[in-house]
């Protein structure tokens, strides 16, 4: 059995905090391995990079998530007791909710309601001419609509509030902001439990078909409804992930300024040309930085020992930049996604494997979508200029953003 590479460093928690969309293929390449074992977060904890990691990663023989992500994630990011901590029948019957809410028709429906969102934006933007932080106008932009495709009443003076709630679960879960995340979480869950239970309770009339009357009325793998609470962390684990799509949509500004050479077939409303524009976007920029689980069984792999009950971590970013799969993979080239689909395993912007099966997230043919439709906006329907800020990508940051939000002006209507 060949010693998997360890790194010596007693506690390596502040090395991956301040590089953490690099820290682990850096490591890799320098161990020569694909994995290495370091101390993160006061445990030993398997790191992986690549495809072939990709595939060990994501089978449910040897991999499980049951308590595999770290409190702080579990106290902010996904809620406790979410469908991202489950295996087996459990996550299987949880799984089949998300998909059931997001069919091509409801995402759809979703686009469509965040394609008027934009309208009312431009129009209001072009009227006042005021600058714009993207990310903070496309965070509130989301948050009324998805919350009107949930079934979710947003009365407008409350807007303000539970955007902030939506954007600390994710924006807020790894920073100094920690403490600030889990307050929030704690009350973005209590207003949704509070509305299940007035759904069930018939003092709120659920819109039929809706995401809310879905979830209200889901029952577990023994045929329970879900607790309240339970209940109001998968809502969230809807309302959440779209607001989140904030991220990739000023990616795809930033890359529109960047690589201008990609706007001419944007511009001529190219469909394809825009998916693959849109893919290089999700595989090129940092998201999520790596996921996690924890061995279900010991096992051997590549002559390394994988013993039962180690967390996992899997790079997602450096998967994503694998110079063994991606030709000059730091380079951003739309046209790379032309000829073929990636694998499941080679892409893994949002998760690899079978999303009905497997861990994938559900949730991705929505950030498509909505990035699809953004791109739109910023490349045919609207003009805007680009005063002088740091554009530069902050890495040490979690998601990854340009420095200054991505601030605009002189917005007008195209046409």
């Amino acid at each position: 059995m060949t010693p998997m590479p360890r790194e010596h460093a007693p506690d390596s928690s502040l090395a991956l905090l301040a590089d953490p969309y690099r820290y682990i293929s850096r490591r890799c390449r320098e161990h020569g391995s694909d994995v290495f074992e370091a101390r993160l977060m006061l445990q030993p904890t398997i790191c992986m990079s690549g495809a072939r990691a990709a595939e060990l990663f994501y089978d449910p023989e040897r991999f499980e998530r049951c308590r595999a992500a770290p409190e702080p994630l579990r106290a902010t990011l996904f809620g406790k007791g979410a469908v991202q901590s489950l295996d087996g029948a459990a996550h299987r019957r949880r799984k089949a909710l998300f998909l059931e809410l997001l069919t091509p028709e409801k995402v759809e429906d979703l686009a469509d309601r965040v394609a008027e969102g934009w309208r009312r934006c431009v129009r209001g933007w072009a009227a006042d001419g005021r600058r714009v932080v993207l990310y903070d106008a496309m965070r509130s932009l989301l948050t009324r609509a998805v919350c009107a495709w949930a079934g979710v009443p947003l009365p407008e003076p409350e807007v303000a509030r539970r955007t902030a709630q939506l954007t600390a679960l994710y924006d807020e879960a790894a920073s100094l902001q920690h403490l600030h995340a889990r307050l929030q979480r704690m009350r973005a869950e209590a207003w949704l439990a509070q509305l299940i239970e007035a759904v069930r309770a018939h003092r709120f009339e659920a819109r039929p078909g809706s995401a809310l009357d879905a979830v209200a009325w889901h029952r577990d793998e023994h045929e329970r409804l879900l607790a309240p609470r339970i209940a109001a962390v998968e809502l969230l684990n809807l309302l959440r992930p779209t607001v989140a799509v904030s991220v990739f949509i000023v990616q795809a500004a930033h890359a529109l300024h960047r690589y201008p050479g990609s706007r001419a077939a944007l511009q001529a409303g190219d469909p394809e040309a825009v998916e693959r524009f849109v893919q290089e976007v999700r595989r090129h920029y940092p998201f999520f930085p790596a996921v996690v689980a924890r061995v279900r069984r010991d096992f051997d792999w590549e002559g390394f020992r994988f013993p039962r009950g180690r967390r996992t971590m899997l790079d997602l970013y450096g998967t994503d930049h694998d110079p063994r799969v991606w030709d000059d993979p730091d380079a951003f080239r739309p046209e790379r996604f032309t000829d073929a689909e990636p694998g499941g395993f080679r892409f893994v912007p949002q998760g690899g494997g079978e999303v009905r099966t497997n861990h994938r997230c559900p949730g991705e043919p929505v950030a498509v979508a909505l990035m699809k439709v953004s791109v739109d906006f910023l490349a045919r329907r609207m003009r805007y200029a680009l005063p002088p800020q740091d554009l530069r990508l902050d890495f040490a940051r979690l998601p990854a953003l340009p420095r200054s939000g991505f601030v605009i002006s002189d917005v007008r209507a195209a046409g």
